[in-house]
């Protein structure tokens, strides 16, 4: 089962290392992580998505609280946040017909194009994750993905 934690750690050299060293010498996976320096600049946001049972994750909550730098972590619940992930993605547009196919996408799901070079068009979605897979399978079965990358899951 998957589990996000929200690590409220102090914005220092190394810091980040002990915390992800913490999972690497345990054997715990990393799915995604993502960090995010709060407002004061002197604390960061650290969030993991992990996956294990719910005695592996109070394991690894009280690790993580007795490592130097960190400040607070907090398991949170899917209720209690939003989440969003960024796509990019980079297609070669080689004529009108996909270009309105891909257009069509856009508008349906919000996306936007960042950068058009030589037909090479970069677009973004930002969205749950459920629809950012949903929107990649649909550009999928109309063009040849170049290249494509997937942020971390940023909440609030």
């Amino acid at each position: 089962m998957q589990h996000v934690l929200l690590i409220i750690l102090e914005n220092e050299a190394g810091a980040l290392s002990r915390v992800i060293g913490l999972f690497s010498q345990r054997g715990y996976n990393i799915e995604k992580l993502t960090v995010i320096p709060t407002h004061t600049k002197l604390l960061s946001n650290i969030t993991i998505y992990t996956s294990g049972n719910l005695n592996i994750i109070q394991q690894i909550k009280k690790q993580l609280k007795k490592l130097i730098n960190v400040i607070k972590v907090t398991q949170i619940k899917y209720s209690d946040y939003i989440k969003q992930e960024i796509l990019l993605i980079k297609i070669l547009i080689k004529n009108e017909i996909i270009k309105k196919k891909i257009t069509k996408i856009l508008n349906k799901y919000n996306g936007e194009i960042i950068h058009i070079r030589n037909n090479i068009y970069i677009i973004k979605f930002s969205d749950t994750i459920s629809k950012i897979q949903k929107i990649f399978y649909k550009i999928k079965k109309k063009i040849k993905i170049l290249k494509y990358i997937n942020s971390a899951i940023f909440e609030i």
